[in-house]
């Protein structure tokens, strides 16, 4: 169920519109913070965050990696069968900017996001960029608040349900899961280049060379589109493994 909201009209940081927006955040994810100050941090995009207040750029960098450990323990427990490759897969489907946006929208949660006049009238609540950094702002915020069972708890809640999902959807292939995960981070989309072909007329070897935010890895394959996939793969588990906390 959406939990709909109207923007906060009051001053941005006065003590009448904290209070509201504790209650909001509240109303949004179950946790009721206690540092106010840090619960501000939480909710300011940079458009107007000046000297003396600080976005929510930090705590969104450690929400990335709160999300990742608690997305990977949940899927560690609820498919004991899984190879690594698969459960790695399943990571990269729940995590991925459009999963985290989905979750976003659901909680309405850019009508509660402190952003300049200029940002806000062009779009800034309902762009995908700014819901994605904020949702895993606030899941930072919630951690350094209330520490790691909070943080759990509050994940749990969204990511859950859909990661029991999985196992009746197909995932997607490796050049489609990487080409959402560069999105999600902000990337140029990859670009594939066959740097060679070996092998006899009738059983050739393609080698293909992916590249991302100006990292490189080639794989091999019978077929073109089948090194691409793998070369992919490889991109993945490479960039995974970086952002592991």
């Amino acid at each position: 169920m959406l939990c709909k909201f109207r923007k906060i009209e009051v001053e941005p940081y006065s003590e009448d519109s904290i209070l509201a927006l504790t209650e909001q955040v509240f109303k949004i994810s179950g946790y009721r913070f206690q540092d106010h100050e840090l619960l501000k941090t939480a909710v300011t995009h940079p458009s107007i965050a000046a000297e003396r207040y600080a976005s929510y750029e930090r705590l969104e960098f450690l929400g990335d990696a709160v999300l990742g450990l608690v997305v990977s323990e949940m899927l560690y427990t609820l498919f004991p069968d899984d190879s690594e490759g698969l459960l790695t897969k399943k990571r990269i489907a729940l995590v991925r900017g459009s999963k985290v946006v989905e979750i976003a929208q659901s909680l309405n949660l850019g009508n509660i996001l402190l952003m300049s006049k200029g940002e806000l009238t062009s779009g800034g609540i309902s762009n995908n960029s700014n819901l994605e950094n904020a949702l895993e702002a606030l899941i930072g915020a919630i951690y350094v608040d209330g520490g790691l069972d909070s943080a759990r708890h509050f994940i749990l809640q969204h990511w859950k349900p859909l990661a029991t999902n999985l196992a009746d959807t197909p995932l997607q292939d490796a050049k489609t899961a990487l080409q959402e995960w560069a999105q999600g981070h902000n990337f140029a989309i990859p670009t594939y280049r066959l740097i060679n072909k070996s092998g006899l007329e009738h059983a050739p070897v393609f080698t293909v060379e992916v590249t991302v935010n100006g990292q490189r890895v080639h794989a091999t394959g019978c077929k073109k589109k089948y090194a691409e996939i793998a070369a992919a793969k490889l991109m993945l588990e490479k960039v995974t493994k970086q952002n592991e906390p």
